[in-house]
């Protein structure tokens, strides 16, 4: 890769930098069609010539225990036990080239850890003096062959940053400048859930972000990782958002994903040699879905979706609100007459400021 010309030496000192000219990002290029938990194009960035983001102590994420009685079991790898019996090591949040800033925020190449990965994105820091209150963004699917650095979400991380919050736009795994990890696809894409569950923990270890005030927001995959997320490992974020998200159900995605897509025909076989058809083996592909596991939620969540959303039949989101409220949980679904998938301005424009209300709300 190519070498930077100009690297930041340390986060305090790029925040003292001067104001860069360029104009804000562009709007959302839309993401493409979604796909189980299941970007105006960079240049590939560097990651030689990085500053580490100074961090602070961050919580010690405790190593899941088994019951003393109980015989020893490997979860599926698919499966939210899998996810639940991880131990996360989010971390060593880098900051490389800068490019795309504005008066209002710096934005960054970036890179964090993730489980023995390093995952790439974008992140904007607001000017001025921190701790912030950041969001995780998770962004929805784009082919990995096609998708380059900090690609989409470029609505949501703008408005966000220019209201002081630091925004980190994630790549996942196998995406822009991420570690490949070739067994992602056959287990039904959670090592993206694992991605942005560690996002937030590298987050809450940076200085310049007040970790008592992190949430997650993400977009029709991405909202299918957010889903995943609070039930993986409840209260590593404090509020969480979801545009026009996947079906809580894993079923409903395979089947309309990659069962029925000629082109992945070969992933499809490798999930249902291991778990079986979801007809014969229904108990088992519950194990995937995080609407058996949402019980476990304790954040609130906003779900935005349109009623002529293209992909995600607005039906996903009312179920999937039906059994949240089930189990007692704080939730919210806000419905838009006639909006796509991607949300058009002025529905965009109303969405953003509800999240934003919501987020001041809860990340007090």
């Amino acid at each position: 890769m190519r070498p930077v010309r100009a690297t930041v030496a340390g986060l305090t000192a790029a925040l003292l930098l001067g104001a860069c000219t360029s104009s804000g990002p562009a709007d959302d290029t839309g993401g493409g069609s979604p796909e189980p938990v299941g970007p105006a194009s960079a240049s590939t960035p560097s990651g030689s010539g990085t500053s580490r983001v100074p961090t602070t102590p961050g919580p010690e994420e405790p190593t899941p225990t088994a019951s003393p009685t109980a015989r020893p079991t490997t979860p599926d790898p698919a499966s939210i036990a899998a996810l639940v019996a991880t131990r996360y090591d989010g971390g060593n949040l880098r900051l490389g080239r800068e490019r795309g800033s504005t008066s209002a925020y710096r934005q960054y190449f970036a890179t964090y850890e993730s489980n023995g990965l390093t995952i790439s994105g974008r992140i904007n820091i607001p000017r001025g003096k921190g701790p912030f209150p950041a969001v995780v963004l998770a962004h929805g699917y784009v082919d990995p062959e096609t998708y380059t650095n900090g690609e989409t979400m470029l609505r949501e991380r703008d408005h966000l940053a220019r209201r002081g919050y630091v925004t980190l736009h994630i790549d996942y795994r196998n995406h822009a400048q991420s570690d490949k990890d070739p067994g992602n696809s056959a287990n039904l894409r959670v090592g993206y859930t694992v991605d942005a569950i560690n996002a937030g923990l590298a987050l809450k270890k940076a200085q310049v972000v007040d970790p008592e005030r992190v949430a997650l927001i993400g977009r029709s995959m991405g909202g299918g990782v957010v889903y995943t997320a609070l039930v993986a490992r409840p209260g590593v974020f404090d509020a969480a958002v979801a545009y026009a998200p996947v079906s809580s159900d894993t079923v409903d995605n395979f089947n309309k994903w990659i069962r029925r897509d000629d082109q992945r025909q070969s992933a499809a076989r490798q999930v249902i040699a291991r778990l079986g058809t979801p007809e014969a083996q229904p108990a088992k592909w519950a194990a995937t879905s995080p609407r058996t596991y949402f019980d476990r939620v304790i954040e609130p969540l906003l779900i935005h979706h349109g009623t002529a959303d293209e992909s995600c039949p607005l039906a996903w989101s009312r179920e999937s609100v039906a059994a949240l409220k089930a189990k007692g949980k704080d939730v919210e679904l806000f419905i838009y007459p006639g909006g796509r998938h991607t949300l058009a301005s002025p529905q965009w424009d109303t969405s953003i400021r509800r999240t934003e209300a919501f987020l001041a709300k809860h990340l007090r």
